[in-house]
Protein backbone atom coordinates (compact mmCIF):
# COMPACT_ATOMS: atom_id res chain seq x y z
CA UNK A 1 0.00 0.00 0.00
CA UNK A 2 1.24 3.42 -0.91
CA UNK A 3 1.57 5.95 1.88
CA UNK A 4 2.68 9.43 0.99
CA UNK A 5 4.43 11.59 3.62
CA UNK A 6 3.49 15.23 4.09
CA UNK A 7 5.57 18.04 5.54
CA UNK A 8 5.55 21.81 5.74
CA UNK A 9 2.55 22.58 7.92
CA UNK A 10 2.65 25.17 10.66
CA UNK A 11 1.22 28.37 12.09
CA UNK A 12 0.91 31.46 9.91
CA UNK A 13 -0.94 34.75 10.11
CA UNK A 14 -3.81 35.54 7.81
CA UNK A 15 -2.52 36.77 4.48
CA UNK A 16 0.65 34.75 4.80
CA UNK A 17 1.96 31.80 2.81
CA UNK A 18 3.00 28.21 3.39
CA UNK A 19 4.25 25.47 1.12
CA UNK A 20 3.34 21.88 1.81
CA UNK A 21 5.35 19.01 0.41
CA UNK A 22 4.38 15.40 -0.14
CA UNK A 23 6.81 12.63 -1.00
CA UNK A 24 5.77 9.25 -2.31
CA UNK A 25 8.01 6.20 -2.42
CA UNK A 26 7.00 4.69 -5.73
CA UNK A 27 9.04 3.21 -8.53
CA UNK A 28 7.98 5.65 -11.22
CA UNK A 29 6.55 8.78 -9.64
CA UNK A 30 5.51 10.21 -12.99
CA UNK A 31 3.01 7.35 -13.39
CA UNK A 32 0.94 8.61 -10.46
CA UNK A 33 -1.57 11.36 -9.92
CA UNK A 34 -1.42 13.25 -6.63
CA UNK A 35 -3.78 15.38 -4.63
CA UNK A 36 -4.49 17.28 -1.45
CA UNK A 37 -7.49 17.15 0.84
CA UNK A 38 -8.13 18.89 4.13
CA UNK A 39 -10.26 18.43 7.20
CA UNK A 40 -11.15 21.24 9.55
CA UNK A 41 -12.35 20.59 13.11
CA UNK A 42 -15.95 19.41 13.11
CA UNK A 43 -16.13 19.29 9.32
CA UNK A 44 -15.92 16.61 6.69
CA UNK A 45 -12.77 16.04 4.71
CA UNK A 46 -12.82 18.05 1.48
CA UNK A 47 -10.94 18.10 -1.81
CA UNK A 48 -8.39 20.89 -2.25
CA UNK A 49 -6.30 20.27 -5.36
CA UNK A 50 -5.06 17.54 -7.68
CA UNK A 51 -2.42 17.11 -10.36
CA UNK A 52 -2.20 14.47 -13.04
CA UNK A 53 0.73 12.69 -14.66
CA UNK A 54 1.19 15.74 -16.83
CA UNK A 55 1.71 18.81 -14.64
CA UNK A 56 -0.57 20.83 -16.86
CA UNK A 57 -3.55 18.84 -15.60
CA UNK A 58 -4.50 20.51 -12.36
CA UNK A 59 -7.79 20.92 -10.53
CA UNK A 60 -8.76 23.08 -7.59
CA UNK A 61 -11.63 23.53 -5.21
CA UNK A 62 -13.39 26.83 -5.77
CA UNK A 63 -12.48 27.91 -2.25
CA UNK A 64 -8.74 27.88 -3.01
CA UNK A 65 -8.66 28.72 -6.72
CA UNK A 66 -6.35 31.65 -7.38
CA UNK A 67 -4.66 31.32 -3.99
CA UNK A 68 -3.24 27.77 -3.99
CA UNK A 69 -1.01 26.17 -6.59
CA UNK A 70 -0.27 22.47 -6.89
CA UNK A 71 2.88 21.36 -8.67
CA UNK A 72 5.13 18.34 -8.92
CA UNK A 73 8.81 17.55 -9.25
CA UNK A 74 9.10 14.04 -10.67
CA UNK A 75 12.86 13.96 -10.13
CA UNK A 76 12.26 14.34 -6.39
CA UNK A 77 9.12 12.18 -6.17
CA UNK A 78 7.42 15.16 -4.57
CA UNK A 79 4.26 17.19 -5.02
CA UNK A 80 3.85 20.66 -3.57
CA UNK A 81 0.95 22.82 -2.49
CA UNK A 82 1.85 26.50 -2.44
CA UNK A 83 -0.71 28.32 -0.33
CA UNK A 84 -0.87 32.11 -0.56
CA UNK A 85 -3.25 34.68 0.92
CA UNK A 86 -4.16 32.25 3.65
CA UNK A 87 -7.37 32.76 5.59
CA UNK A 88 -8.40 31.51 9.02
CA UNK A 89 -10.90 29.22 7.29
CA UNK A 90 -7.98 27.42 5.64
CA UNK A 91 -7.08 26.04 9.07
CA UNK A 92 -7.20 22.26 8.81
CA UNK A 93 -5.20 19.07 8.69
CA UNK A 94 -3.99 18.70 5.13
CA UNK A 95 -3.67 15.22 3.65
CA UNK A 96 -1.81 14.08 0.58
CA UNK A 97 -3.08 11.24 -1.61
CA UNK A 98 -1.43 9.23 -4.36
CA UNK A 99 -3.22 7.12 -6.96
CA UNK A 100 -2.74 5.71 -10.42
CA UNK A 101 -5.31 8.03 -11.98
CA UNK A 102 -6.51 11.58 -11.54
CA UNK A 103 -10.10 10.41 -11.45
CA UNK A 104 -9.42 8.20 -8.44
CA UNK A 105 -7.54 11.02 -6.72
CA UNK A 106 -10.50 13.31 -7.11
CA UNK A 107 -13.31 10.84 -6.39
CA UNK A 108 -12.17 7.99 -4.15
CA UNK A 109 -8.55 8.03 -3.08
CA UNK A 110 -7.35 5.07 -1.06
CA UNK A 111 -3.73 5.95 -0.29
CA UNK A 112 -3.53 8.69 2.31
CA UNK A 113 -0.72 10.31 4.21
CA UNK A 114 -0.83 10.99 7.94
CA UNK A 115 -1.62 14.65 7.47
CA UNK A 116 0.03 17.92 8.44
CA UNK A 117 -1.58 20.68 10.49
CA UNK A 118 -2.01 24.14 9.01
CA UNK A 119 -3.22 26.86 11.35
CA UNK A 120 -4.00 30.37 10.14
CA UNK A 121 -4.43 33.00 12.84
CA UNK A 122 -6.54 36.10 12.34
Amino acid sequence: QLQPVESGGGLVQAGGSLRLSCAASVRTFSDYAMGWFRQAPGKEREFVAAIGWAPINTYYADSVKGRFTISRDNAKNTVYLQMNSLKPEDTAVYYCVVETSLLIVRRAPQNWGQGTQVTVSS
